[in-house]
């Protein structure tokens, strides 16, 4: 399986008991990612979501992967078989509250006590819509993003291993000119980081990565803004979510702009007229604590 060995990157911090308080000055505010040994102990879904539990429940169940679609049948039959020479179709994603519904109540509290203030819990928000995720990941070995990112939207991003291992590539803060940004899209980078052309790239050399392997029950906090990647290291499922609140709030509505602004001007002023009502409805609820 390609690797980024060559790099001999830094390991991601992991840590358990670790206060709110403590996480948001050093963590969140910070922008350090890090991986939360044991946050999500009090979900059902531990030990329960498994490729088994998936098919004997929701087998007929579908999402579309490129331009294809895939039950989540077929989607575990390909998984079951997935090498890093001919991986499984990936991503493989649901929204779960409106393609899995019935597993909400088995991933609660869905902040897990940390990414709180979460303006995305507010009905405020259209689930699945401008950067508002709540979804389920199914990936097989050899499954990745080779890519390096940023997640639209300028939001925080919680992954939640339920099953398997994933191996989570982070490029932290001041790291664009070496990753190279498409010009036509800033949010991705141009380096095939498991096979990286010095060539084309050579200011790659420089960058330095940090890694984890996110093992069942552990939880990897992803600051906004920040470069990554994923790489499946056995069959593995993922529940994955979003977060907005008053610290990034105006560099997710200025993406709302310019993202909307691509396929149509009158989308974007609505969706920016509606992303400012809305966060002003959620700071009034924090004002109030009612977030």
């Amino acid at each position: 399986m390609p690797s980024i060995k060559s790099f001999n990157p830094m390991i991601i911090e992991k840590k358990s008991g670790i206060s709110y308080e403590e996480f948001m000055e050093d963590h969140y505010k910070a922008r350090v990612p890090l991986v939360f040994k044991n946050a999500s102990k009090d979900w059902k879904a531990h030990n329960l979501i498994t490729p088994e539990y998936l098919k004997q429940n929701f087998s007929e169940r579908s999402t579309i992967i490129g331009s294809k679609e895939y039950t989540i049948g077929e989607i575990l039959e390909h998984v079951a078989v997935s090498t890093p020479e001919n991986p499984a179709p990936y991503p493989a994603i649901f929204e779960i509250r409106t393609q899995l519904a019935e597993i909400l109540p088995l991933i609660q509290p869905v902040n897990i006590g940390y990414a709180k203030p979460n303006w995305f819990e507010s009905k405020a928000f259209i689930p699945g819509k401008m950067g508002n995720s709540l979804e389920l990941f199914i990936g097989g070995v050899g499954c990745q993003f080779p890519f390096a990112h940023i997640d639209q939207y300028y939001t925080n991003a919680w992954i939640t291993q339920v099953y398997g291992e994933k191996q989570i590539t982070i490029f932290p803060q001041g790291q664009d000119e070496m990753l190279y940004p498409k010009p036509e899209n800033p949010y991705v980078s141009e380096v095939n980081i498991f096979n990286p052309d010095y060539n084309k790239h050579p200011k790659f050399k420089y960058a330095t990565p940090i890694t984890a392997t996110i093992l069942p029950g552990e939880t990897l906090f992803i600051p906004r803004g920040t470069w990554h990647t994923a790489q499946g290291l056995t069959t593995n499922i993922s529940i994955i979510f979003d977060q907005i609140n008053h610290l990034n709030f105006n560099q997710w509505k200025s993406d709302i702009w310019h993202f909307k602004k691509r396929n149509s001007l009158m989308n974007a002023v609505a969706s920016y007229t509606y992303a400012t009502a809305a966060g002003a409805y959620c700071r009034l609820n924090d004002l109030f604590g009612k977030t």
